[in-house]
């Protein structure tokens, strides 16, 4: 999936489900001047019926500034059909913030992405409880911030580390951070932090579930990204990956091929974050991709 052109904007909409919903939005584009490049929809299956539509459009022939386009598609579609409703532009890059501990596989695949324009945003900054991985952080003249953390001053540290993030950035990407944030850290972010774990939870839960998995003989590993909430690891998933493996792998083997998993499910997962390509739908997620 190639990196958006500067001109595309993206509609998300979410409202209840009846007739007319997908001609009234083309049609107030078009009478706008839009380009309608890509249009995507889903209805859910309940008994009132929820309509979901991403729609992409291209902006350098819009006959009116964007607040005009914004406050029209209110008055004129919006309230008309009860939608719940944001259009965002891919020339604002999304500011995004990575938290990490010690494993630095995912924090360091997200940083070449970017670095290489294979994601679009801008990385604001990292936040670790450990100075470990400074260096290869600010080899991309990202700025890192060591805030450590234990039993005895988690809520300060996760003040600190609130200030840091207070309107700096549009999402907070977990990359292995081995730490449980507080639901007052995350009521302050809802649906804005992305996080990935190894699919055996919670069957092999604390240190070394790679070694755990081994020993048991696992044939399938995976990883899991989803929207962090106040419920630990159940919140909203975004994509999901697995690994057939046999007794011929290793424990190093299998936490290899996991690790590569998890690089492939939190890239992706970031990726439609960031392209706009996520509703959330309660505790599920209706993921626009082809």
């Amino acid at each position: 999936m190639s990196t958006p052109d500067a001109a595309t904007a993206r509609l998300l909409v979410t409202c209840p489900d009846q007739p007319g919903i997908i001609s009234a939005v083309s049609t107030f584009f078009y009478n706008h001047g839009a380009n309608i490049t890509d249009l995507d929809q889903h209805s859910s299956d309940t008994q009132d019926g929820t309509f979901f539509l991403r729609l992409e459009f291209q902006t350098p022939d819009l006959d009116c500034s964007r607040d005009a386009l914004e406050n029209n598609f209110r008055k004129r579609v919006a309230e008309r059909y009860g939608m719940q409703w944001h259009i965002s532009y891919a020339a604002e890059k999304k500011r995004v913030a990575i938290l990490v501990s010690r494993h630095d596989h995912v924090l360091m695949d997200l940083l070449w992405r970017v670095s290489r324009d294979d994601l679009s945003a801008t990385i604001a900054m990292v936040i670790s409880n450990h100075d470990d991985l400074r260096a290869e952080v600010e080899r991309f003249d990202i700025p890192y911030h060591h805030i450590p953390v234990t039993r005895e001053n988690k809520a300060e540290a996760e003040a600190q580390a609130l200030a840091l993030l207070e309107g700096q950035v549009d999402v907070i990407v977990l990359a292995r951070y081995m730490q449980i944030l507080s639901p007052e850290f995350v009521a302050r972010h809802p649906h804005r932090i992305i996080n990935i774990h190894h699919s055996f939870l919670p069957a092999f839960v604390g240190a070394n579930p790679y070694q755990q998995a081994w020993d048991r003989g696992v044939k399938l590993i995976g990883a899991t990204s989803h929207y962090v909430t106040e419920d630990l690891d159940q919140g909203p998933i975004i994509e999901q990956n697995v690994q057939r493996v046999s007794h011929r792998h290793s424990a190093s083997e299998l936490r290899a091929l996991g690790q590569d998993v998890e690089r492939q499910v939190m890239q992706r997962a970031v990726r439609w974050h960031l392209e706009d390509r996520v509703i959330v739908d309660g505790n599920k997620t209706v993921v626009f991709v082809k």
